[in-house]
């Protein structure tokens, strides 16, 4: 497992996009027994905070100890630095296991190894992901631009998976066809490049060059912004199983 994240962790709880109610309606409405709950690569906690709702206990893991000190404390979510493919945890704990936008960072072999091992039989396994941003028509053609052709060789490989809308991650799992959702907003300029700043290959370029590659497309894209508020929207897509053995 990797960590892009540390590095930019008070960014990324500022500026990340946040799932709809709507996305953990549909999930927890598939999960009848809520006793205890795995959100593994949390982050800042923003799906364990969630859960934390409904269950009576939640574990929440990352290997990164910056991002987890972005978490919020709540009586409910024991946080732990542990590797998705190491946990610390017994056989048959948990009913529901979550992965938002970081499953394509794991090994999955090992990864779904321990999935089957502490999952109950019959407990749900949802894996979360939203893809690329997108505007409007001119705002959209400079973030792509900035996506593949300034950023594209500094984007690790795992990367790939978001982009195919996790629909070529391997997933060997009995699969519940699920809803389409997705992430809206409205976002000022500033609040845009604060997003922009959270991309692990904006870390990258700026690490290796020694500047930031939004300097390349910063007046552009204020330009077309306008001073004005503006429509962001995010698709998710899942991939959701409920897991017999």
């Amino acid at each position: 497992m990797k960590d892009n994240f540390s590095e930019q962790s008070n960014l990324y709880k500022a500026f990340r996009p946040t799932y709809p109610n709507a996305l953990y309606d549909f999930i927890l409405e598939l999960v009848p027994e809520k006793n205890c709950a795995w959100d593994c690569g949390t982050g800042n906690g923003q799906v364990a905070t969630e859960l934390a709702k409904q269950f009576k206990q939640v574990h929440a893991t990352d290997i990164s100890r910056r991002q987890l000190e972005q978490a919020p404390n709540h009586p409910t979510i024991e946080y732990s630095i542990q590797k998705a493919e190491e946990p610390a945890f017994p056989d048959d704990t948990f009913n529901l296991i979550t992965v938002a936008q970081a499953i394509h960072w794991f090994d999955l072999d090992q990864f779904y190894k321990e999935v089957y091992r502490t999952i109950k039989k019959g407990g749900v396994f949802a894996v979360i992901g939203y893809g690329l941003a997108e505007t409007f028509p001119e705002a959209d053609h400079i973030i792509s631009r900035l996506f593949h052709d300034i950023t594209g060789p500094y984007w690790d490989e795992e990367r790939r998976y978001l982009d195919e809308k996790y629909e070529t991650l391997p997933f060997p799992f009995r699969n519940i066809e699920s809803q389409e959702f997705s992430i809206v907003y409205e976002w000022d300029f500033e609040y845009l490049v604060g997003y922009l700043r959270t991309w692990s290959a904006v870390i990258h370029y700026k690490n290796q060059t020694g500047h930031s590659p939004l300097e390349l497309i910063h007046d552009e894209l204020k330009s077309c912004w306008n001073n004005k508020i503006r429509p962001v929207h995010f698709p998710i897509f899942t991939r959701i199983a409920r897991v017999d053995a």
